[in-house]
C-alpha cells in the first residue's frame, strides 16, 4: 500500500508562521477533506505536499515510486496541444516501460539463433504483463469516458485548449489529474466551474478511484458523499477530525461553545485583575500583588475562533408588497445566430417561489436570468412581471456591479439610503468586511470578497424578487449557511441559479433543469426525486485493466462434490423462486396503481383541479420509483438464479 507522511512541517513568510509542526499520514484508503480559512495555508500544504514548493524544515517521508498528483485552484498552463492530446499526456508514465519494450524487440531482432535471449524475452514478458495490468491500451476509452462525464462533447477533443475559457480549462487540468490515476491525488477546489451533472460525476468518479484523496472544497454536499475525515488547517496547526464534513461542523461547534465560555471566563477575570490593579496601585502594601497581578494580565491571551467558522447572520429587507404572480414567460424563443436557446418556453414564477434554475453549462440558466431582470431584451415571446415587482438582480461576473475605484464603505454608501448610512459598519462587519477592511479599494478585493460585497448592495435595495446568478461562487461554507438562512427566512421571491446541491436541496421549492438541446423539466418541489434522476443520468462504470477485468468475469464453478454446499444451493435457489414470483406480482399491482392514477389524471374534474392534480402527480413519481425499484430487486434475483441454475446444469 502506498504511504504518504507528512512529519512537522514548518513555512513562515516574513514574521508569520504559516504552517506549525504540520503532520498527518495518508494511504491508498484516505479520503479526506482540509479545511481552513481563506489565507490559512490549504493550497500552501498541498505544494509542499506534492513537490511544488519546499518547506522551511520537516520532512516528506513516502512509498518508493509513489506517484502524487496536485490540481491547483488556479495558474493552470495548457499547451497548444488538443483537449484529447492534454490529456492523453497524463499516460506519459508508461513511456519507460514502452521504450525499455522497443529496445528489447530490437535486440531481439538483430540476435542470431546461437545466441542466449532467454532473460531478454523474461523482461519483455514482464514488462507485457505490466502492461496488460493497466488501462494504457484503454487510454483512449478512459480519456474519453472522462472528457464526457465532465460535460465535453465529441467535437471538443479536437479543439486546442487555447479555444477554451478559464473554466472549461480548469476542467481540462482536471481531466488531465484524473488520468493520471495517482496513488494520491491532492485536489484544490476540483468543484470550481462544474456544473450540477460534471459535480455528480466527479463525485461517482471519485467513489471509484483506488488511491488516497486530500480536497480543498467549498461544497458542503460534495464533501459529505466523497470524504470521511477532516482536517482542519488553524493558526498554522493542522487537526484531524473523523466523519465527513457534516459531522466535523457539528463537533467544531461544540468546541467552539466551549471556547467561547473559556473566552467569556478570560474576559471576566481580566477585568477583576484589572479593577484590582486599578484600586491599589498606588498603595505600597498591595505593590508585590499589583506586580503579581499584572503579570497576569499579561498572560491572558484572547481566544480565537477559527474565520471559517465565525458565526455570521444578515437578513433582507421585508419585501415590498406585490401581486400572487411575479413573472410570467409565455412562449419564449432565444437564439444566439443559429444556436437556439429557448424554443416555445412558458413558464409562472408564483409569490414566494424559490425556483432554482441548474442544468448543464451553456444550456441558458443565466440567459432565462438576464432575460427576466430585462438586461437582455432580444427575444421573442411575452415576460411579464406582476403589480408592483421590484427586482434585486446579482450577476455571476460582479466585475460589471462594482466601481473599482472605489472603498468598500464607499460602494456600500453609493446605494444605501439615509437611514442604512449609521449602520452600515455594522451590516458590512456581517459580511466580514471589519476595521480597516471597509477602506480597501474594490480593485484589490478577492473574488469572494466582492460576491460578499455585490450581496451587500442588493441587501441595502429593497426588493420582492431576487434574481440570483450563482450568488455562491466564491463564497466558502461559512458564507453560504449565512446567505442560505437569511434566503430562507425572506419573505420575497427568489429565482436563482446554482450548482451547488445543499444549496439548492435546503432552498429550492421548485426547480427547473435546463438541458442544451432537450425541453426543459421543471420538478415541483421534489429534490430528492431531482437527485435521483440525475444521478441515475451520471452512473457509470470505471473502465478497469482488462486483465483485472478478465480474471473478474472468470465464472466460479461450483464443487458438486459437497453435498452439503449442493443442498445448500438448491434450498437457496428454491427461496430465490419464491421471492421472484413475489416481487413479480407486487410489480404488476404497483403497475396496476400506475394505470389508475393516470387514469385519474386524465379525468376533466381532476385536471382542473391543482390541489387533486398535485397529489395525484406525487404519488405517481411515488410510485414510479417504487417500481423502478422492485424491477432492479426483481433483475438482481433473476440474474442469481440463472447462474444458480446453470451451476447445477455442469
Amino acid at each position: 500500500m502506498a504511504t504518504l507522511q507528512v512529519k512537522e512541517i514548518n513555512l513562515s513568510y516574513g514574521e508569520r508562521d504559516l504552517l506549525k509542526n504540520v503532520s498527518c499520514t495518508m494511504d491508498s484508503l484516505t479520503r479526506a477533506a482540509l479545511a481552513g480559512s481563506n489565507g490559512s495555508g490549504k493550497s500552501t500544504l498541498m505544494k509542499i505536499i506534492s513537490g511544488n514548493i519546499t518547506c522551511d524544515s520537516g520532512e516528506i517521508a513516502a512509498t518508493k515510486g509513489i506517484r502524487i498528483t496536485y490540481l491547483p485552484q488556479s495558474e493552470i498552463v495548457l499547451s497548444d496541444r488538443t483537449v484529447f492530446e492534454e490529456v492523453e499526456t497524463a499516460f506519459s508514465r508508461f513511456n519507460p516501460i514502452l521504450d525499455e519494450i522497443a529496445i528489447l524487440e530490437n535486440r531481439l531482432a538483430d540476435s542470431n539463433e546461437q545466441a542466449n535471449t532467454d532473460s531478454m524475452l523474461i523482461r519483455l514478458h514482464e514488462l507485457q504483463e505490466e502492461l496488460l495490468e493497466s488501462v494504457y491500451w484503454q487510454r483512449v476509452a478512459v480519456i474519453e469516458q472522462i472528457l464526457t462525464g465532465l460535460g465535453f462533447s465529441v467535437a471538443d477533443f479536437n479543439r486546442t485548449c487555447g479555444q477554451f475559457s478559464g473554466g472549461w480549462q480548469m476542467r481540462i487540468a482536471l481531466a488531465k489529474v484524473l488520468a493520471e490515476d495517482p496513488d494520491i491525488m491532492l485536489l484544490d477546489e476540483p468543484t470550481n466551474y462544474l456544473d450540477i451533472e460534471a459535480r455528480i460525476w466527479l463525485k461517482n468518479y471519485l467513489g471509484q478511484y483506488d488511491g488516497g484523496l486530500m480536497i480543498v472544497s467549498h461544497d458542503q454536499s460534495f464533501l459529505d458523499e466523497t470524504v470521511n475525515e477532516v482536517y482542519e488547517l488553524f493558526n498554522g496547526k493542522l487537526t484531524r477530525y473523523g466523519g465527513n464534513y457534516s459531522f466535523y461542523l457539528n463537533q467544531r461547534e461544540m468546541e467552539i461553545k466551549q471556547l467561547e465560555e473559556a473566552y467569556r471566563l478570560t474576559l471576566q477575570k481580566r477585568e477583576k485583575t484589572e479593577q484590582f490593579v486599578e484600586r491599589f496601585r498606588y498603595k505600597a502594601t498591595k505593590a508585590k500583588q499589583v506586580q503579581s497581578r499584572i503579570k497576569q494580565l499579561e498572560k491572558l491571551e484572547p481566544v480565537q475562533l477559527p474565520a471559517h467558522l465565525r458565526s455570521l447572520s444578515f437578513s433582507f429587507p421585508n419585501a415590498p408588497h406585490c401581486g400572487n404572480i411575479v413573472t410570467s414567460i409565455e412562449h419564449l424563443e432565444k437564439r444566439y445566430d443559429e444556436h437556439v436557446i429557448f424554443d416555445d418556453f412558458s413558464i409562472v414564477v408564483n409569490k414566494g417561489d424559490r425556483l432554482a434554475v441548474t442544468g448543464r453549462n451553456g444550456a441558458g440558466k443565466s440567459t432565462l436570468l438576464r432575460l427576466i431582470a430585462a438586461i437582455d431584451t432580444d427575444y421573442r415571446g411575452t415576460i411579464a412581471l406582476g403589480s408592483q415587482v421590484k427586482i434585486g438582480y446579482f450577476a455571476q461576473d460582479v466585475e460589471h456591479t462594482l466601481e473599482k475605484s472605489r472603498t468598500v464603505l464607499e460602494e456600500a454608501e453609493s446605494v444605501a439610503s439615509t437611514a442604512d448610512i449609521p449602520k452600515l459598519r455594522s451590516m458590512l462587519g456581517s459580511f466580514l468586511f471589519t476595521d480597516d477592511d471597509v477602506f480597501k479599494r474594490v480593485g484589490i478585493l478577492s473574488g469572494g470578497e466582492r460576491s460578499r460585497l455585490a450581496l451587500l448592495k442588493i441587501l441595502l435595495q429593497p426588493a420582492n424578487l431576487l434574481i440570483l446568478d450563482e450568488p455562491t461562487n466564491h463564497l466558502d461554507i461559512n458564507a453560504k449557511k449565512m446567505l442560505l438562512d437569511a434566503l430562507k427566512s425572506y419573505d420575497g421571491t427568489v429565482v436563482f441559479v446554482s450548482h451547488d446541491s445543499h444549496f439548492i436541496k435546503h432552498l429550492a421549492t421548485r426547480i427547473l433543469y435546463l438541458n442544451e438541446g432537450n425541453v426543459p423539466e421543471l420538478f415541483e418541489g421534489d429534490y430528492e426525486y431531482f437527485s435521483w434522476k440525475l444521478e441515475q443520468k451520471e452512473q457509470f462504470e470505471r473502465i478497469r485493466p482488462r486483465a483485472k477485468e478478465d480474471a473478474t468475469l472468470q465464472p466460479v464453478k461450483v464443487q458438486t462434490t459437497d453435498r452439503r454446499e449442493a443442498n445448500r444451493q438448491k434450498n437457496r435457489l428454491r427461496n430465490l423462486k419464491i421471492q421472484s414470483q413475489e416481487l413479480l406480482e407486487q410489480t404488476e399491482a404497483v403497475e396496476r396503481q400506475i394505470s389508475c392514477i393516470n387514469a385519474q389524471m386524465a379525468l376533466p374534474e381532476n385536471y382542473s383541479d391543482n390541489e387533486k392534480i398535485t397529489t395525484l402527480v406525487k404519488s405517481l413519481k411515488e410510485h414510479e420509483l417504487l417500481h423502478e425499484s422492485l424491477s432492479q430487486q426483481w433483475f438482481s434475483l433473476h440474474e442469481e438464479i440463472e447462474s444458480l441454475e446453470g451451476a447445477h446444469a455442469v
